[in-house]
Protein backbone atom coordinates (compact mmCIF):
# COMPACT_ATOMS: atom_id res chain seq x y z
CA UNK A 1 0.00 0.00 0.00
CA UNK A 2 2.90 2.13 0.58
CA UNK A 3 4.25 2.13 -3.07
CA UNK A 4 1.05 2.07 -4.60
CA UNK A 5 0.72 5.36 -2.30
CA UNK A 6 3.81 6.83 -3.14
CA UNK A 7 2.91 6.24 -7.09
CA UNK A 8 -0.25 8.20 -6.43
CA UNK A 9 1.90 11.28 -5.41
CA UNK A 10 3.93 11.04 -8.11
CA UNK A 11 0.75 11.20 -10.56
CA UNK A 12 -0.14 14.40 -8.41
CA UNK A 13 2.85 15.83 -8.73
CA UNK A 14 3.42 15.16 -12.62
CA UNK A 15 -0.39 16.28 -13.19
CA UNK A 16 0.59 19.81 -11.08
CA UNK A 17 3.60 20.33 -13.51
CA UNK A 18 1.61 19.47 -16.74
CA UNK A 19 -0.89 22.26 -16.25
CA UNK A 20 1.63 24.99 -17.65
CA UNK A 21 0.10 24.61 -21.43
CA UNK A 22 2.26 24.89 -24.23
CA UNK A 23 0.77 28.29 -25.96
CA UNK A 24 0.73 28.89 -29.65
CA UNK A 25 -0.97 30.99 -32.11
CA UNK A 26 -1.78 29.52 -36.02
CA UNK A 27 -3.08 30.49 -39.07
CA UNK A 28 -2.69 29.97 -43.11
CA UNK A 29 -1.36 32.24 -45.52
CA UNK A 30 -3.01 33.08 -48.56
CA UNK A 31 -0.52 30.70 -50.63
CA UNK A 32 -2.07 27.40 -47.62
CA UNK A 33 1.23 27.59 -45.69
CA UNK A 34 0.15 26.65 -42.29
CA UNK A 35 2.04 28.72 -39.86
CA UNK A 36 2.48 28.15 -36.29
CA UNK A 37 4.14 30.64 -33.70
CA UNK A 38 5.04 29.42 -29.62
CA UNK A 39 6.76 32.66 -27.35
CA UNK A 40 8.76 31.62 -24.92
CA UNK A 41 11.04 34.04 -23.66
CA UNK A 42 12.75 32.12 -20.92
CA UNK A 43 15.99 32.05 -23.03
CA UNK A 44 17.32 33.88 -26.24
CA UNK A 45 17.15 30.99 -28.34
CA UNK A 46 14.46 30.28 -31.56
CA UNK A 47 13.60 27.37 -33.94
CA UNK A 48 12.45 28.00 -37.62
CA UNK A 49 11.17 24.59 -38.90
CA UNK A 50 9.33 23.16 -41.72
CA UNK A 51 7.65 19.93 -42.03
CA UNK A 52 6.73 18.99 -45.40
CA UNK A 53 4.08 16.73 -45.89
CA UNK A 54 6.03 14.35 -48.14
CA UNK A 55 7.98 11.07 -46.95
CA UNK A 56 8.96 7.62 -48.76
CA UNK A 57 5.63 6.32 -49.36
CA UNK A 58 4.62 8.86 -51.53
CA UNK A 59 7.07 8.27 -54.21
CA UNK A 60 6.61 6.18 -57.37
CA UNK A 61 7.09 2.52 -57.39
CA UNK A 62 9.89 2.94 -59.60
CA UNK A 63 11.71 6.21 -57.90
CA UNK A 64 12.15 5.01 -54.53
CA UNK A 65 14.48 7.40 -52.56
CA UNK A 66 13.20 10.72 -53.59
CA UNK A 67 12.03 11.89 -50.64
CA UNK A 68 15.20 10.94 -48.71
CA UNK A 69 17.07 12.53 -51.54
CA UNK A 70 15.64 15.77 -51.47
CA UNK A 71 16.66 16.16 -47.78
CA UNK A 72 20.28 16.15 -48.98
CA UNK A 73 19.54 17.73 -52.58
CA UNK A 74 18.20 20.97 -50.55
CA UNK A 75 20.81 21.70 -48.42
CA UNK A 76 23.17 22.03 -51.81
CA UNK A 77 22.34 25.76 -52.30
CA UNK A 78 19.34 28.06 -53.55
CA UNK A 79 19.62 31.33 -55.89
CA UNK A 80 21.09 33.62 -53.47
CA UNK A 81 22.91 30.92 -51.28
CA UNK A 82 25.75 29.67 -53.12
CA UNK A 83 26.37 25.85 -53.58
CA UNK A 84 28.09 24.26 -50.30
CA UNK A 85 27.50 27.79 -48.43
CA UNK A 86 24.28 26.83 -45.92
CA UNK A 87 26.30 24.84 -43.34
CA UNK A 88 28.75 27.69 -42.75
CA UNK A 89 25.92 30.58 -43.15
CA UNK A 90 24.33 29.02 -40.31
CA UNK A 91 27.64 27.82 -37.96
CA UNK A 92 28.88 31.23 -38.59
CA UNK A 93 25.54 32.78 -37.11
CA UNK A 94 26.15 30.67 -33.70
CA UNK A 95 23.08 28.33 -35.28
CA UNK A 96 23.06 24.42 -35.95
CA UNK A 97 20.68 22.78 -38.47
CA UNK A 98 19.24 19.37 -39.11
CA UNK A 99 16.77 17.34 -41.13
CA UNK A 100 15.04 14.00 -40.93
CA UNK A 101 12.78 12.11 -43.46
CA UNK A 102 10.32 9.41 -42.57
CA UNK A 103 7.92 7.68 -44.23
CA UNK A 104 5.61 10.40 -44.25
CA UNK A 105 6.99 13.53 -43.88
CA UNK A 106 10.41 15.66 -44.47
CA UNK A 107 11.41 18.03 -41.56
CA UNK A 108 13.84 20.88 -42.01
CA UNK A 109 15.24 22.50 -38.86
CA UNK A 110 17.94 25.42 -37.64
CA UNK A 111 17.79 26.49 -34.28
CA UNK A 112 19.95 29.86 -33.40
CA UNK A 113 20.35 32.80 -31.16
CA UNK A 114 16.90 34.59 -31.16
CA UNK A 115 18.78 37.98 -32.95
CA UNK A 116 19.09 35.52 -35.89
CA UNK A 117 14.96 34.98 -36.30
CA UNK A 118 15.28 36.83 -39.59
CA UNK A 119 18.09 34.60 -41.37
CA UNK A 120 16.36 31.52 -40.60
CA UNK A 121 13.37 32.37 -42.20
CA UNK A 122 15.21 33.55 -44.91
CA UNK A 123 16.95 30.07 -45.32
CA UNK A 124 13.88 28.36 -45.43
CA UNK A 125 12.05 31.03 -47.50
CA UNK A 126 15.33 30.08 -49.91
CA UNK A 127 14.86 26.46 -49.85
CA UNK A 128 10.88 26.80 -50.69
CA UNK A 129 11.21 29.15 -53.53
CA UNK A 130 14.69 29.37 -54.96
CA UNK A 131 16.17 25.86 -54.78
CA UNK A 132 18.86 24.97 -57.14
CA UNK A 133 18.11 21.68 -59.04
CA UNK A 134 20.67 20.75 -60.93
CA UNK A 135 22.58 17.57 -62.58
CA UNK A 136 25.61 18.64 -60.63
CA UNK A 137 23.86 18.95 -57.09
CA UNK A 138 22.47 15.47 -57.82
CA UNK A 139 25.67 13.70 -58.91
CA UNK A 140 26.87 14.94 -55.92
CA UNK A 141 23.96 13.92 -53.55
CA UNK A 142 23.74 10.36 -55.46
CA UNK A 143 27.30 9.37 -54.14
CA UNK A 144 26.14 10.70 -50.93
CA UNK A 145 23.20 8.71 -50.58
CA UNK A 146 24.75 5.51 -51.97
CA UNK A 147 27.50 5.67 -49.26
CA UNK A 148 24.74 5.77 -46.41
CA UNK A 149 23.18 3.20 -47.36
CA UNK A 150 26.08 1.12 -47.49
CA UNK A 151 26.87 1.86 -44.48
CA UNK A 152 23.49 1.54 -43.26
CA UNK A 153 23.43 -2.01 -44.96
CA UNK A 154 27.01 -2.86 -42.94
CA UNK A 155 25.42 -2.27 -39.72
CA UNK A 156 24.42 -5.35 -37.42
CA UNK A 157 20.94 -5.88 -38.10
CA UNK A 158 20.60 -3.27 -39.93
CA UNK A 159 18.01 -4.53 -42.43
CA UNK A 160 15.78 -5.87 -40.09
CA UNK A 161 13.18 -2.87 -40.50
CA UNK A 162 13.62 -2.93 -44.45
CA UNK A 163 13.09 -6.64 -44.06
CA UNK A 164 9.75 -6.42 -41.68
CA UNK A 165 8.27 -3.54 -43.63
CA UNK A 166 8.41 -5.90 -47.01
CA UNK A 167 7.14 -8.76 -45.53
CA UNK A 168 4.34 -7.07 -43.47
CA UNK A 169 2.68 -4.81 -45.93
CA UNK A 170 1.88 -6.04 -49.58
CA UNK A 171 -0.14 -3.53 -51.66
CA UNK A 172 0.96 -0.52 -49.00
CA UNK A 173 4.18 1.88 -50.16
CA UNK A 174 5.19 1.34 -46.53
CA UNK A 175 6.64 -1.99 -47.85
CA UNK A 176 9.30 0.19 -48.92
CA UNK A 177 12.64 1.48 -47.62
CA UNK A 178 13.11 5.50 -46.80
CA UNK A 179 16.58 5.23 -48.20
CA UNK A 180 15.32 3.72 -51.43
CA UNK A 181 17.02 1.81 -54.80
CA UNK A 182 20.16 3.48 -55.56
CA UNK A 183 19.24 2.23 -59.25
CA UNK A 184 15.92 4.05 -58.74
CA UNK A 185 18.16 7.32 -58.23
CA UNK A 186 20.30 6.51 -61.00
CA UNK A 187 17.32 5.97 -63.64
CA UNK A 188 15.76 9.54 -62.81
CA UNK A 189 16.21 12.23 -65.07
CA UNK A 190 16.74 15.45 -64.12
CA UNK A 191 13.34 16.25 -64.83
CA UNK A 192 11.90 13.79 -62.57
CA UNK A 193 13.68 15.50 -59.49
CA UNK A 194 12.23 18.98 -60.47
CA UNK A 195 8.79 17.45 -60.81
CA UNK A 196 9.14 16.17 -57.22
CA UNK A 197 10.07 19.27 -56.19
CA UNK A 198 7.34 21.38 -57.61
CA UNK A 199 4.74 18.40 -56.23
CA UNK A 200 5.80 18.65 -52.60
CA UNK A 201 8.11 21.75 -51.93
CA UNK A 202 5.00 24.22 -51.97
CA UNK A 203 3.50 26.66 -49.19
CA UNK A 204 0.28 24.60 -49.12
CA UNK A 205 2.09 20.99 -48.71
CA UNK A 206 4.07 22.65 -45.41
CA UNK A 207 3.99 23.66 -42.04
CA UNK A 208 6.06 26.43 -40.91
CA UNK A 209 6.47 26.47 -36.99
CA UNK A 210 8.50 29.24 -35.73
CA UNK A 211 9.38 28.69 -31.73
CA UNK A 212 11.68 30.75 -28.48
CA UNK A 213 12.35 33.77 -27.96
CA UNK A 214 9.91 35.67 -30.33
CA UNK A 215 7.17 38.23 -30.40
CA UNK A 216 4.00 37.25 -32.12
CA UNK A 217 3.43 40.24 -34.16
CA UNK A 218 7.12 40.88 -35.30
CA UNK A 219 7.67 37.11 -36.44
CA UNK A 220 3.65 37.47 -38.12
CA UNK A 221 5.62 40.62 -40.25
CA UNK A 222 8.97 38.45 -41.47
CA UNK A 223 6.68 35.16 -42.45
CA UNK A 224 4.82 37.44 -44.57
CA UNK A 225 7.52 39.32 -46.22
CA UNK A 226 9.53 36.08 -46.99
CA UNK A 227 6.75 33.56 -47.28
CA UNK A 228 3.83 34.93 -48.21
CA UNK A 229 4.64 35.72 -52.13
CA UNK A 230 5.55 32.42 -52.69
CA UNK A 231 2.96 31.05 -54.87
CA UNK A 232 1.06 27.95 -54.04
CA UNK A 233 1.32 24.63 -55.41
CA UNK A 234 -1.75 21.98 -56.87
CA UNK A 235 -3.36 20.14 -54.26
CA UNK A 236 -1.36 17.11 -53.39
CA UNK A 237 -3.48 14.28 -54.06
CA UNK A 238 -2.58 10.94 -51.89
CA UNK A 239 -3.20 7.42 -53.24
CA UNK A 240 -2.75 5.10 -50.48
CA UNK A 241 -3.58 1.43 -50.78
CA UNK A 242 -5.53 -0.28 -48.33
CA UNK A 243 -4.44 -3.71 -46.63
CA UNK A 244 -6.60 -6.71 -45.84
CA UNK A 245 -6.29 -7.69 -42.53
CA UNK A 246 -3.46 -10.79 -41.91
CA UNK A 247 -5.48 -14.00 -40.84
CA UNK A 248 -2.97 -16.62 -41.25
CA UNK A 249 0.53 -15.76 -39.60
CA UNK A 250 3.57 -15.29 -42.12
CA UNK A 251 7.08 -16.60 -41.96
CA UNK A 252 9.95 -15.13 -43.48
CA UNK A 253 13.39 -15.61 -43.13
CA UNK A 254 16.27 -13.22 -44.08
CA UNK A 255 20.03 -13.30 -44.19
CA UNK A 256 22.70 -10.50 -42.49
CA UNK A 257 26.77 -11.00 -43.35
CA UNK A 258 27.11 -8.70 -40.29
CA UNK A 259 25.71 -10.76 -37.63
CA UNK A 260 26.33 -13.79 -35.88
CA UNK A 261 23.76 -13.84 -33.27
CA UNK A 262 20.26 -14.41 -34.96
CA UNK A 263 17.35 -12.30 -34.34
CA UNK A 264 13.60 -13.56 -33.73
CA UNK A 265 10.91 -10.75 -34.91
CA UNK A 266 7.19 -10.61 -34.63
CA UNK A 267 5.31 -7.97 -36.53
CA UNK A 268 1.76 -7.39 -36.18
CA UNK A 269 -0.04 -4.74 -38.76
CA UNK A 270 -1.75 -2.30 -36.41
CA UNK A 271 -3.51 0.79 -37.02
CA UNK A 272 -2.70 4.50 -37.72
CA UNK A 273 -0.82 6.70 -35.27
CA UNK A 274 -4.41 8.67 -35.44
CA UNK A 275 -6.20 6.10 -33.75
CA UNK A 276 -7.12 5.50 -30.31
CA UNK A 277 -5.71 1.88 -30.52
CA UNK A 278 -2.42 3.32 -31.05
CA UNK A 279 -2.00 5.03 -28.00
CA UNK A 280 -3.14 2.20 -26.37
CA UNK A 281 -0.90 0.04 -28.03
CA UNK A 282 2.03 2.52 -26.85
CA UNK A 283 1.30 1.66 -23.26
CA UNK A 284 1.28 -1.94 -23.91
CA UNK A 285 4.86 -1.63 -24.85
CA UNK A 286 5.97 0.32 -22.37
CA UNK A 287 4.89 -2.24 -20.01
CA UNK A 288 6.28 -4.77 -22.18
CA UNK A 289 9.51 -3.78 -22.09
CA UNK A 290 10.69 -0.27 -21.48
CA UNK A 291 13.24 -0.55 -18.57
CA UNK A 292 15.10 -3.04 -17.14
CA UNK A 293 11.91 -3.62 -14.80
CA UNK A 294 9.30 -4.06 -17.73
CA UNK A 295 7.75 -7.49 -17.90
CA UNK A 296 9.55 -9.22 -20.80
CA UNK A 297 13.07 -8.11 -19.87
CA UNK A 298 13.20 -8.92 -16.52
CA UNK A 299 11.35 -11.84 -17.47
CA UNK A 300 13.43 -13.02 -20.51
CA UNK A 301 16.93 -11.54 -20.04
CA UNK A 302 17.42 -11.40 -16.20
CA UNK A 303 15.77 -14.61 -14.56
CA UNK A 304 15.88 -16.70 -17.66
CA UNK A 305 18.90 -15.89 -19.13
CA UNK A 306 17.35 -16.49 -22.35
CA UNK A 307 17.88 -13.61 -24.37
CA UNK A 308 20.87 -11.12 -24.79
CA UNK A 309 18.13 -8.64 -25.74
CA UNK A 310 14.29 -8.32 -25.88
CA UNK A 311 12.07 -5.78 -26.65
CA UNK A 312 8.56 -4.01 -27.85
CA UNK A 313 8.24 -0.78 -30.04
CA UNK A 314 4.74 0.51 -31.69
CA UNK A 315 6.02 2.20 -34.85
CA UNK A 316 3.40 4.37 -35.13
CA UNK A 317 2.86 5.65 -38.76
CA UNK A 318 -0.24 8.19 -40.72
CA UNK A 319 -2.01 5.19 -42.80
CA UNK A 320 -1.28 1.83 -40.94
CA UNK A 321 1.51 1.11 -38.14
CA UNK A 322 3.76 -1.75 -36.95
CA UNK A 323 4.04 -3.30 -34.03
CA UNK A 324 7.60 -5.09 -33.54
CA UNK A 325 8.35 -7.59 -30.96
CA UNK A 326 12.08 -8.86 -30.89
CA UNK A 327 14.97 -11.13 -29.60
CA UNK A 328 18.25 -12.20 -29.45
CA UNK A 329 18.68 -15.03 -27.64
CA UNK A 330 21.47 -16.28 -25.62
CA UNK A 331 23.67 -19.21 -25.98
CA UNK A 332 21.94 -22.67 -27.33
CA UNK A 333 18.37 -20.66 -26.54
CA UNK A 334 16.01 -21.44 -29.70
CA UNK A 335 14.48 -18.72 -31.64
CA UNK A 336 10.90 -20.41 -31.28
CA UNK A 337 11.87 -20.86 -27.07
CA UNK A 338 12.04 -17.06 -27.13
CA UNK A 339 8.95 -16.37 -29.50
CA UNK A 340 6.80 -18.65 -26.83
CA UNK A 341 7.70 -16.97 -23.66
CA UNK A 342 6.87 -13.59 -25.18
CA UNK A 343 4.04 -15.13 -26.65
CA UNK A 344 2.96 -15.81 -22.43
CA UNK A 345 3.42 -12.26 -21.57
CA UNK A 346 0.75 -11.32 -24.34
CA UNK A 347 -1.76 -13.84 -23.70
CA UNK A 348 -1.41 -12.50 -19.76
CA UNK A 349 -2.23 -9.11 -21.25
CA UNK A 350 -5.09 -10.64 -22.96
CA UNK A 351 -6.66 -12.65 -19.81
CA UNK A 352 -5.96 -10.51 -17.34
CA UNK A 353 -6.09 -7.24 -16.67
CA UNK A 354 -2.59 -5.59 -15.44
CA UNK A 355 -2.32 -5.19 -11.91
CA UNK A 356 -3.42 -1.53 -10.55
CA UNK A 357 0.06 -0.96 -9.27
CA UNK A 358 1.42 -1.94 -12.72
CA UNK A 359 -0.72 0.65 -14.53
CA UNK A 360 -0.24 3.14 -12.27
CA UNK A 361 3.46 2.84 -12.64
CA UNK A 362 2.39 2.92 -16.76
CA UNK A 363 0.68 6.38 -16.21
CA UNK A 364 3.47 8.07 -14.71
CA UNK A 365 5.99 6.93 -17.48
CA UNK A 366 3.47 8.59 -19.57
CA UNK A 367 3.11 11.29 -17.58
CA UNK A 368 7.14 12.06 -17.49
CA UNK A 369 7.12 11.66 -21.24
CA UNK A 370 4.90 13.77 -21.53
CA UNK A 371 6.51 16.26 -19.67
CA UNK A 372 10.19 15.85 -21.04
CA UNK A 373 8.73 16.37 -25.08
CA UNK A 374 7.70 20.12 -24.16
CA UNK A 375 10.54 20.62 -22.20
CA UNK A 376 12.92 22.23 -25.30
CA UNK A 377 11.92 24.63 -27.84
CA UNK A 378 13.34 21.93 -30.35
CA UNK A 379 11.11 19.09 -28.78
CA UNK A 380 8.07 21.64 -28.64
CA UNK A 381 8.37 22.73 -32.60
CA UNK A 382 8.38 18.95 -33.95
CA UNK A 383 5.41 18.17 -31.74
CA UNK A 384 3.58 21.56 -32.91
CA UNK A 385 4.09 20.21 -37.03
CA UNK A 386 3.04 16.63 -36.33
CA UNK A 387 -0.23 17.46 -34.43
CA UNK A 388 -0.75 19.33 -37.49
CA UNK A 389 0.36 17.69 -40.04
CA UNK A 390 -0.77 13.79 -38.55
CA UNK A 391 -4.37 15.20 -36.49
CA UNK A 392 -4.98 18.91 -37.79
CA UNK A 393 -5.46 19.20 -34.07
CA UNK A 394 -2.36 21.24 -33.00
CA UNK A 395 -3.48 21.58 -29.29
CA UNK A 396 -2.93 18.16 -28.85
CA UNK A 397 0.31 19.10 -27.83
CA UNK A 398 -1.42 19.75 -24.58
CA UNK A 399 -4.34 17.43 -24.60
CA UNK A 400 -3.10 14.28 -26.29
CA UNK A 401 -1.80 13.40 -22.08
CA UNK A 402 -5.70 13.14 -21.31
CA UNK A 403 -6.12 10.59 -23.63
CA UNK A 404 -3.51 8.37 -22.29
CA UNK A 405 -4.57 8.78 -18.64
CA UNK A 406 -8.45 7.32 -20.04
CA UNK A 407 -7.09 4.15 -21.07
CA UNK A 408 -8.19 2.05 -18.95
CA UNK A 409 -6.61 -1.69 -18.05
CA UNK A 410 -9.64 -2.85 -19.83
CA UNK A 411 -8.93 -1.16 -22.63
CA UNK A 412 -5.65 -2.36 -22.92
CA UNK A 413 -6.75 -5.62 -22.54
CA UNK A 414 -8.97 -5.53 -25.41
CA UNK A 415 -6.58 -4.06 -27.33
CA UNK A 416 -4.23 -6.92 -26.96
CA UNK A 417 -6.90 -9.08 -27.93
CA UNK A 418 -7.52 -7.16 -31.05
CA UNK A 419 -4.59 -7.03 -32.35
CA UNK A 420 -1.65 -8.84 -30.68
CA UNK A 421 -2.44 -13.02 -31.93
CA UNK A 422 -0.21 -15.00 -33.65
CA UNK A 423 -2.91 -15.62 -36.87
CA UNK A 424 -2.03 -11.90 -37.07
CA UNK A 425 1.66 -11.08 -37.52
CA UNK A 426 4.62 -11.46 -38.85
CA UNK A 427 7.12 -14.03 -37.89
CA UNK A 428 10.74 -13.33 -39.24
CA UNK A 429 13.59 -14.75 -38.42
CA UNK A 430 16.67 -12.53 -38.97
CA UNK A 431 19.83 -15.10 -39.58
CA UNK A 432 23.65 -14.77 -40.08
CA UNK A 433 24.46 -15.30 -43.52
CA UNK A 434 26.55 -18.36 -42.55
CA UNK A 435 23.42 -20.03 -41.16
CA UNK A 436 22.15 -20.61 -44.99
Amino acid sequence: MKEYAFYLILSLLFVSVQAQEVSFTEYDLDNGLHVILHQDNAAPVIITSVLYHVGAKDELADRTGFAHFFEHLLFEGTKNIGRGEWFSIVSSNGGKNNAFTSNDYTYYYEVFPSNSLELGLWLESERMLHPVINQDGIDTQKDVIKEEKKVGEERPYGKVLDQVQENLFINHPYKRTVIGESDHLDAASLEDFIAFNKKYYVPNNAILVVAGDIQIDATKKMIADYFGTIPGGADVDRVTEQEDPITEAIEAKAYDSNIQIPMIVTAYRTPSIKSRDSKTLDMISTYLSDGNSSKLYRKVVDEKKMALEVGAINLSLEDHSMYIIYGLPLGETSLESIISEIDEEVVKIQEDLISEKDYQKLQNKFETNFVDSNSSVEGIANSLAEYYAFYKDTNLINSEIEIYRSISREEIQAVAKKYLNPNQRLVLDYLPESSK
